[in-house]
């Protein structure tokens, strides 16, 4: 990929294990010279969201570490940088990434070779795209999804069209205040919740003031 932004390399414990990231520098950085994000309606102030880690998704990989995978068909929601993706490719979990940013694949794709796994699995992928050929998952889990209300209605609807009859799902929020919104949208699809405050945080620089939210369908 050519283009002007900075990156930078770091390693980043979970658990026990160390993994290896190429991220944007900063959520400073910009590049779209072909103007594929703003095709996309990406504008330049948070065109560079997905390229960094955001202690939301220290908590969504440190929770998946060591979460029973047996079985199970996973996919991970605006995965961004792909943490989580890759925490569980190295578990040797059956995992799809999916994100809506036109360079969320290269990334991902650069940080699977710095780990030495295997290719993660990847589509992007628009929440109002009725038509996507995903399928259906026995896991879904993301974090912080929710910027807007509007995200509310449109991921409930995502998840429920890709969750199995019996389906899991987990979202890590930061404390946008859009807890019970998403909950309520979620009942309406058959899904139970309940909201926990993640343990041992310490890991991250400041104390976590969000949730991890449970929700969970049976058939």
């Amino acid at each position: 990929m050519t283009t002007p932004v900075r990156v930078r390399y770091q390693t980043i414990e979970i658990g026990h294990k160390d993994i290896h990231l190429c991220t944007l520098r900063d959520n400073q950085q910009f590049s779209d010279p072909k103007g594929e994000a703003e095709a996309l309606g990406i504008c330049d102030t948070s065109w560079p969201l997905f390229g960094v880690v955001w202690p939301s998704s220290l908590v969504l990989a440190n929770h998946m570490l060591d979460y029973d995978i047996k079985d199970k068909r996973i996919l991970e929601v605006g995965c961004g940088i792909g943490l989580s993706s890759i925490v569980l490719n190295q578990r040797h979990a059956n995992i799809t990434a999916t994100d809506y940013h036109p360079k969320v694949e290269y990334f991902l794709d650069r940080n699977t070779l710095l780990n030495n796994n295997k290719a993660i699995n990847f589509e992007r992928v628009d929440w109002n795209d009725e038509q996507s050929k995903l399928g259906h998952f026995d896991l879904i889990i993301g974090s912080d999804l929710l910027y807007e209300d509007q995200h509310v209605p449109l991921l409930a609807r995502f998840i429920d069209r890709h969750a199995s009859p019996d389906c899991k799902v987990i979202l890590v929020d930061p404390g946008r205040g859009r807890r019970n919104k998403i909950s309520n949208k979620m009942l309406k699809f058959g899904f139970n919740s309940r909201h926990i405050k993640p343990l041992h945080t310490d890991y991250l620089e400041q104390p976590f003031k969000g949730h991890i939210m449970k929700f969970s369908r049976t058939q």
